[in-house]
């Protein structure tokens, strides 16, 4: 077989087997064969002929005329398409929908379309052995086809382009036609789990009418199928669990594979408040998360965790990826495979969220694959009132799976035995490549789109069928039965024993007065505790002995002798090694470094993602060089002389709504990761705002979760037009409220340096939002000394040193680059009496430091708000509802839709009128 392993042809191994069969021994192949090659052998020596193995291909995929063959080889031929077409087409022709017909295919596989007729059904097919069975009947031939392709599972896997993949998964479907074969004891213990499922929804469905609680029913063959999975998976070595799914069946899945007390989901479904103590105001029921430790059958213990979630649909897809690399970097760094992340989707999201094709597209990328995920689909055949023929234009839902080349197992959700084997399959896969796989579980949704909508308004035909539709517990027990594996009163025990438990827990509930909810995988988080604004307004040590800063910037200003670099790399890495050993004017790029190189010392791990970061969009950090004949990568922070963390830093695709739930969710299963995301330009964050809305700066709130990500947002007008100038400062000033998250607009590198180090050093986490600079991170004034980084501190404002301040009138508040330009024209008109007061830190906004700059200012009858932004944009509006200690008079540009002006003598013009109003108050915007 080996000297033919280079073909691609999909029956080339039962070619090969056959010659060689030939070969050793002509008379033991079938008489129509041993002519063929004899046929052939004097063809080769006559006339030199190509390979046999090479023609017997040519001719299965049709590339070759071989009517000149006898007619029992034809049809050999004929029904080795057959096979092949049942292979790529027989997906299309299953039983897999519980409800209703399939829609039809043409051409069928009907075996007159490949020259077979009925005639034939009795002859014996070498062509049998192409599906590892001996010579049969095409009979025969056709019963295992249907068997393993056109059953409760349809497979789509040939346009995988690795032949081992394809040979790896047509031995596991063809082993026992694909139809699973389970002991007594796995199926009652698959029945008791079914009835788990069914029974809960029932009783919610009686105790809390109309209530939402996006019912299993119709999908409940999942709980069995996941239960099976984590079991399986534990017994392969799996020993963390991370899934993610919306809202519909999470209720089920909590209670019977989390086994979240039904007593707290209770007390949920009655509308108790919360512990009054608690930093936060809750969610709904069907949005909650949780952590949990499970022994399995055999007694393996494993971490299982359900992530919160919004209703926005496959947002929370992102964020188990990187909860998942998160645990594999820090406990698994060698075997990813032990943390296996699960994604449930519904139909219509999947097929049309675009997030999924953002995530799909990490799947193999070094700085975001997890080993592999098991997506897994309840597919409803609607989308709250939409028809699945209106929801997509795919074939099906799971299409997006080709993009990686993932196999996709379609199953009918009321054969719950095949569902259990899909999953194992499925588990068997991943585990095998490391991989993606999918499952298209296909049942339907009892009710509408919750327990309280009428779905016949727009599905009447539909639920007609639904409303007679028995349950998979039932479907399932009825054969039981017919095996013989139960009697009929033993689904009625099941059912009694755990409704008497729900009735149990439901009384002990209705005696608790209030709610209490277990923040999501605290296990991650001991040591922290959440804070209040007060405690965020507290100052934090973040010195660093001078003697360390010196170690680390030997490193990262020096490139290795050994290694050629281009010109402009070494004379940056001399730049810096005259700035910090010279000068003593350290830039902004240097600062950064060094904060890095700082914390990793410390012991903390330090992770950055996004657009261009390794080399920075304004060629700035370049903490990835490039050696110039190889294009090796260098990275010096990782040559530190006591580095005791990990540095990462990956260049991400070009996304931003997936790679920022991904870097969210890396920072909330590591906190002492400091996880920095970088837009490449401020506003293109705003392509992530579902994960700004929804995590970011609310998730404390609504699920208990602290999160230290840090987003770096580049910021500053500079006249490269409306995309290019503004961060959209104003949307997370909008945000900001009580303890949920810090913003910065910092404007010395030192400022910015004990910023990122506080963020690792406080004892809580919380979001970070800092509008990075774009023309300062050059600019020869905006420079700090090797002493402000050893022992300052973060300044949340700065006051301004410069002025005498019994002279000055005119107080200007202000924040970012603008301090620069106004400074600048300050300069220019010789003002001693105006004073420019930087706010680096605008939430929580430092109310008491600038009551006592103001003190300070005896003479000051002018205050004013300065900003580059449009009025209506910016941090003026958060200033007047935060600000009320004196009024302010505003200078800026007046209101604009657009952020900035596409012509950049328009916006030059309009800047220096901004700055013209902090100088003249008869000036007006």
């Amino acid at each position: 077989m080996d000297r033919f392993s280079f073909l691609n042809a999909a029956h080339t191994e039962f070619f090969a087997d056959l010659y060689d069969q030939y070969l050793q021994n002509p008379d033991s192949v079938e008489p129509s064969w041993r002519s063929f090659f004899q046929g052939f052998d004097f063809g080769m020596t006559t006339y030199s002929g190509e390979n046999p193995v090479v023609q017997m291909a040519n001719f299965a995929a049709g590339d070759q005329d071989y009517s000149q063959i006898s007619e029992k080889l034809q049809k050999e031929f004929n029904v080795l398409k057959l096979i092949d077409d049942y292979r790529t087409r027989g997906h299309l022709f299953t039983k897999t929908n519980p409800v209703r017909d399939r829609r039809t295919y043409s051409p069928t596989l009907d075996i007159e379309n490949y020259g077979l007729s009925k005639s034939d059904l009795t002859t014996v097919f070498d062509a049998a052995k192409a599906i590892k069975i001996a010579p049969c009947t095409l009979q025969e031939i056709l019963g295992h086809l249907n068997k393993i392709y056109c059953g409760s599972i349809g497979v789509e896997y040939m346009y995988i382009r690795k032949p081992e993949v394809i040979q790896w998964i047509q031995d596991k479907i063809g082993y026992n036609d694909n139809i699973p074969k389970f002991s007594t004891d796995q199926k009652k213990n698959i029945l008791g789990k079914l009835n788990e499922a069914v029974s809960f929804e029932n009783f919610l469905h009686t105790k809390y009418v109309g209530q939402k609680r996006f019912s299993l029913e119709g999908g409940e063959s999942i709980i069995p199928g996941l239960d099976a999975l984590i079991e399986a998976a534990a017994e392969k070595g799996v020993e963390q669990f991370v899934m993610g799914m919306a809202h519909r069946g999470r209720l089920n899945v909590l209670a019977n594979i989390f086994g979240k007390s039904t007593q707290d989901i209770f007390s949920e479904f009655d509308g108790k408040d919360y512990d009054d103590t608690a930093l936060f105001d809750g969610d709904v029921k069907y949005h909650l998360g949780l952590t949990s430790d499970r022994k399995t059958k055999s007694g393996k213990s494993i971490n299982i965790n359900l992530a919160p979630n919004p209703s926005h649909l496959e947002t929370v897809g992102a964020v188990i990826e990187g909860i998942t690399r998160a645990k594999q970097d820090r406990y698994f760094p060698d075997d990813f495979s032990k943390v296996l992340p699960i994604a449930l989707h519904g139909d219509a999201a999947i097929a049309g969220q675009g997030i999924v094709y953002e995530i799909v597209q990490m799947a193999q990328l070094d700085g975001y694959k997890t080993g592999g995920t098991i997506h897994i689909v309840i597919n409803n055949q609607v989308g709250f009132t939409t028809n699945y023929l209106d929801a997509r234009s795919s074939t099906y839902c799971t299409d997006i799976a080709k993009v990686t080349l993932s196999p996709v197992l379609h199953v009918n959700a009321d054969d719950t035995e095949a569902v259990v084997h899909a999953m194992l399959f499925a588990l068997d896969y991943r585990m095998q490549f490391g991989s993606d796989v999918f499952i298209d579980l296909l049942g339907y949704r009892k009710y509408g789109h919750n327990e309280g909508d009428e779905p016949r308004f727009t599905q009447p035909l539909l639920y007609k069928i639904i409303a007679k539709h028995e349950n998979p517990r039932d479907i399932y027990a009825d054969r039981l039965i017919a095996e013989g594996v139960i009697d009929k009163t033993y689904v009625k025990g099941l059912e009694s024993q755990y409704k008497a438990i729900l009735e149990e827990n439901l009384e002990a509930s209705r005696k608790k007065d209030l709610t209490i909810i277990t923040p999501f995988m605290q296990n991650e988080w001991q040591g922290y505790a959440q804070a209040t604004q007060a405690e965020m307004l507290q100052k934090v040590d973040t010195t660093f002995p001078k003697e360390g800063l010196i170690e680390i910037a030997e490193v990262i200003t020096a490139l290795p002798k050994d290694k050629k670099f281009i010109s402009k790399i070494e004379k940056l890495i001399k730049d810096r090694k005259t700035m910090f050993f010279e000068t003593d004017k350290l830039d902004w790029a240097m600062a950064e470094l060094l904060a890095y190189g700082s914390l990793l010392t410390e012991g903390y791990d330090v992770r950055i993602s996004g657009q261009d970061v390794e080399r920075g969009t304004f060629s700035h950090r370049h903490a990835v060089v490039k050696v110039e004949d190889s294009e090796e990568e260098v990275i010096l922070l990782q040559q530190l002389k006591n580095q005791k963390g990990k540095f990462n830093i990956f260049n991400s695709l070009l996304s931003e709504y997936a790679v920022v739930g991904f870097d969210y969710g890396y920072a909330l299963a590591s906190p002492k990761t400091l996880t920095i995301w970088e837009a490449q330009f401020g506003d293109f964050s705003n392509g992530a705002q579902i994960m700004l809305d929804q995590y970011i700066s609310a998730a404390e709130d609504k699920w208990h979760n602290q999160n230290g990500l840090v987003m770096l947002l580049p910021h500053g007008y500079e006249g490269q037009g409306a995309e290019h100038s503004s961060a959209r400062m104003e949307r997370y000033l909008q945000m900001c409220a009580s303890e949920n998250m810090f913003v910065a607009d910092c404007t010395t590198p030192a400022n910015f340096y004990h910023l990122l180090r506080r963020q690792m050093k406080t004892t809580y986490k919380k979001p970070l939002i800092v509008f990075t600079p774009k023309s300062l991170l050059r600019d020869p004034r905006v420079v700090s000394s090797v002493e402000e980084f050893a022992n300052g501190t973060f300044q949340e404002t700065i006051d301004d040193a410069t002025v005498n301040k019994k002279d000055v009138k005119t107080l200007v508040f202000c924040t970012g680059k603008f301090y620069y330009d106004m400074l600048a024209e300050r300069e220019n008109l010789n003002r001693n009496d105006v004073a420019l007061v930087r706010i680096e830190q605008l939430f929580p906004l430092p109310i008491e430091q600038l009551k006592a700059i103001i003190a300070q200012y005896p003479n000051a009858d002018d205050y004013v708000w300065a900003q580059e932004e449009p009025k209506n944009m910016g941090a003026y509006s958060f200033m007047l509802m935060n600000f009320d200690l004196v009024k302010l008079r505003l200078a800026s540009l007046k209101a604009y839709s657009a952020p900035a002006a596409g012509s950049y003598a328009r916006s030059k013009k309009r800047h220096a009128a901004a700055i013209a109003m902090v100088f003249d108050k008869n000036l007006f915007n």
